[in-house]
């Protein structure tokens, strides 16, 4: 049997008129969305409107929650308590869930955003709230994460959890990210995005910043659809993994 890899990138970031990235034409590519749910961006509308989208193309849907940090995109520490975090994933997770209903589907994940998604992975107290709230809302979700503490919370919460891969961020030696405010943390190599995602994929191993191979198990690769010729940088991604026998497919359809 072929290898199996989802493709996700966050979608729905705009807010009011302002639009982020070209969703529509990156949803032919993707099979996965992770939604913003009005806390770093996205408004009703938006939403409402992604989530459409993403059912006329039976692309798996799910929330993307973020601190209440609009002004900073959800890439700042607001300083919460964990009963604070866990509050306001429920009711992004909510609203979302609301128009999901509306158009006859359901969200299928839950992925938190920005420097949210950071700290789960080493803050027990933040991953804890987060697979608790998921749990709760529904223990069929499934919880992206990359490996680190949110996942590990999760597994124990019962919940299934898929591990991310990021295409275009370069990595620690300790397999966690290169901050963004740092020197050659984005890739923007279009074939080493390519070669990177193929190899993480079908050999399970990717190249830190310093050379050091770290292991990766990932079930989904994660596109920025924000980053300069995302679209055509998702297209050669999946083709480039299609090339390696690689089956494209919605996490929830195959994810055990």
């Amino acid at each position: 049997m072929a290898r199996r890899i989802d493709l996700v990138a966050d979608l729905g970031e705009g807010f009011g008129p302002w639009r982020m990235g070209d969703d529509a034409a990156l949803l032919d590519v993707l099979t996965s969305a992770n939604i913003a749910c009005g806390f770093h961006a996205g408004d009703p509308q938006i939403m409402d409107e992604t989530v459409r989208a993403c059912v006329q193309r039976g692309v798996g849907i799910g929330a993307h929650p973020s601190f209440p940090d609009l002004q900073g995109f959800g890439r700042r520490d607001m300083g919460l308590t964990a009963d604070e975090v866990r509050t306001d994933v429920l009711y992004q997770f909510g609203a979302l869930q609301a128009i999901a209903a509306f158009h006859n589907t359901k969200v299928s994940h839950v992925a938190p955003h920005g420097r949210l998604g950071n700290l789960v992975a080493v803050r027990e107290d933040y991953a804890d709230a987060v697979a608790t709230a998921a749990r709760r809302i529904d223990p069929d979700l499934i919880v992206l994460a990359q490996d680190g503490m949110l996942a590990d919370a999760a597994r124990a919460a019962g919940l299934r959890v898929g591990i991310v891969g990021i295409a275009d961020r370069a990595y620690e030696d300790d397999g966690t990210l290169v901050r963004r405010t740092e020197p050659g943390a984005v890739i923007h190599d279009g074939d080493e995005i390519r070669r990177r995602t193929v190899r993480m994929v079908v050999d399970g191993v990717i190249e830190s910043r310093n050379g050091v191979l770290i292991p990766v198990a990932c079930d989904t690769v994660l596109v920025h659809g924000d980053t300069d010729g995302a679209v055509a940088l998702a297209a050669e991604i999946r083709a480039g993994l299609e090339e390696a026998d690689v089956e494209i497919a919605p996490l929830a359809d195959w994810l055990e």
